[in-house]
């Protein structure tokens, strides 16, 4: 009987860990979707996206009470109690990953009318095929509990950063040569934090995929541009 229950306990957590990495695969697939909606004004396929986020939430609520039944009924320890605490934030990275899709969709809708030069639709097309490159990745380093790959999330994601860099100099000289206005320079300049963050979610998940395999407890501010500044001690002759 124990051994029955304990089968059916690992079944459970398979399914909880298969349920998340479908969803992850979803938004995998989103965001080159809403790229598109943004760069071609797509504003029905804009609604669509919106309206269809609270299944990503209604999902994310299902699966995030089967980890706290399994921690209330079966008391995991050692890599099942890691696996479970881990499913419960990387759904927290996916489902807020989903809702960044739906930004980027409510921010076509308000530069909608207003045409981008080839620069910026170029730059734009850049950051989302980056964040669904380190969305597909997380999702197989979690779904396979892939160390390594995990591992390389945190180059991967430079890149993006270095893309949002970039892309914010082009809106600047897109406002300085009058071909954007100031509105939509602003909008612009939120959605590329929009793609950043989304790239930031999948390094989390890596993280969290390596704290499953081996125990490794991610930093809580990796190596990134968004350090917090280091606070130097005064000497004692100061």
């Amino acid at each position: 009987m124990a051994t029955d229950l304990r089968a059916g306990y690992h079944e459970q957590l398979n399914e909880i860990q298969t349920g998340i990495a479908r969803m992850s695969a979803g938004v995998t697939e989103l965001v080159p979707r809403v790229t598109d909606i943004l760069l071609d004004g797509d504003l029905e396929s804009a609604e669509y996206v919106i309206l269809g986020d609270v299944a990503y939430d209604s999902k994310s609520i299902e699966l995030e009470e089967a980890c706290f039944r399994i921690i209330a009924l079966q008391a995991p320890v050692a890599v099942d109690l890691r696996a479970v605490v881990s499913a419960i934030k990387i759904l927290a990275d996916v489902e807020r990953s989903a809702d960044l899709c739906v930004n980027i969709c409510k921010a076509a809708r308000r530069i909608y009318g207003h045409d981008l030069d080839p620069h910026l639709r170029g730059v734009i097309q850049k950051m989302g095929n980056q964040a669904q490159a380190l969305f597909k990745e997380a999702t197989e380093a979690y779904l396979n509990l892939d160390g390594p790959r995990a591992a390389a999330l945190h180059d991967m994601d430079a890149y993006l950063d270095d893309l949002q860099r970039q892309f914010i100099q082009v809106i600047f000289e897109s406002h300085a040569a009058g071909t954007i206005d100031l509105q939509v320079a602003v909008q612009l300049a939120v959605v590329a934090r929009f793609y950043e963050r989304i790239g930031d979610h999948a390094v989390n998940m890596g993280d969290r995929t390596q704290y499953i395999v081996s125990g490794w407890v991610p930093n809580p501010y990796p190596e990134s541009d968004n350090d917090p500044p280091k606070v130097v001690s005064p000497s004692p002759s100061d």
